[in-house]
C-alpha cells in the first residue's frame, strides 16, 4: 500500500468517524423515559452508531465516535451537571463499545459479534452501577438541589424494593442499562451487515 493510499484511507476513516459521531448525537436527542425508572433516566439509541463504527473501524474509532457525540451534545444542549453527567456518559459508553469491538475485531463473525455485544453490555451495566452509586446520583442530588432521600423516594414510588442508594441503582438503574444494552445490541445486529459495505468502501 502506497503512502498516498494509506493517507487517503485514514482521511476517509476520519470522515466516517465524524459522520457516525454526528448520527450518534442526533440519536441521543431522541430520548424517552421508561416507566420503572425516575424521569431523569432516559432511553436513547445513540450507542447503535457508536457500535457500528466500532465494529467497522475498530475500538479506538468507537471511542472517538462516543467522544464526538458527547462534545456535540455539550455544544448544542449544554450541561446541567458541570460536565459530570457527560463524562460519566462517555465512560459508560466506551465500556460498552471497546469490549464489543475488540472481540469482534479478532474474528468478524456473527457469533463473535453476539459475544462482543454481550460482553460490552455487561461491562456497560457494571460500569453504570459503579458510576451511579459513586458519582451520578450524588451529582444529580447536588446539581438539581434535591436531597438524596428525595431521589430515593422517587425510585421507591416506582419500585418498592428501593430503600437506599445501592438498591436504587440495583433495581432501577441496572435493569434500565440491561434493557438499553439488549435493545441497542439487537438493532446493531439487525442493521450492521446491511450498512457495513458503506463503511468499508474505499
Amino acid at each position: 500500500m502506497t503512502t498516498h493510499s494509506s493517507t487517503q484511507i485514514q482521511t476517509q476513516n476520519i470522515a466516517k468517524i465524524a459522520v457516525l459521531g454526528a448520527i450518534a448525537f442526533i440519536l441521543m436527542l431522541v430520548e424517552f423515559p421508561l416507566p420503572f425508572v425516575p424521569p431523569f433516566y432516559k432511553m436513547d439509541f445513540s450507542e447503535v452508531a457508536v457500535l457500528v463504527g466500532g465494529f467497522a473501524l475498530g475500538p479506538l474509532a468507537g471511542a472517538a465516535i462516543e467522544a464526538i457525540k458527547i462534545i456535540l451534545n455539550l455544544m448544542f444542549t449544554g450541561t446541567s451537571t458541570a460536565f459530570v453527567g457527560e463524562i460519566a456518559n462517555f465512560i459508560i459508553g466506551i465500556a460498552f463499545v471497546i469490549p464489543a469491538a475488540l472481540i469482534y475485531q479478532k474474528k468478524k463473525t456473527k457469533g463473535n459479534a453476539v459475544r462482543g455485544l454481550i460482553a460490552g453490555g455487561l461491562c456497560m451495566t457494571l460500569t453504570g452501577l459503579v458510576m451511579n452509586v459513586l458519582v451520578l446520583l450524588p451529582a444529580y442530588s447536588y446539581f438539581y438541589h434535591m436531597p438524596m432521600d428525595a431521589l430515593i423516594a422517587m425510585g421507591t414510588k416506582l419500585v418498592p424494593l428501593i430503600k437506599d442508594r445501592f438498591t436504587f441503582v440495583l433495581f432501577a438503574t441496572t435493569p434500565f442499562n440491561l434493557i438499553k444494552a439488549v435493545c441497542v445490541s439487537l438493532i446493531t445486529l439487525l442493521i450492521y451487515k446491511r450498512i457495513s459495505p458503506l463503511l468499508h468502501s474505499k
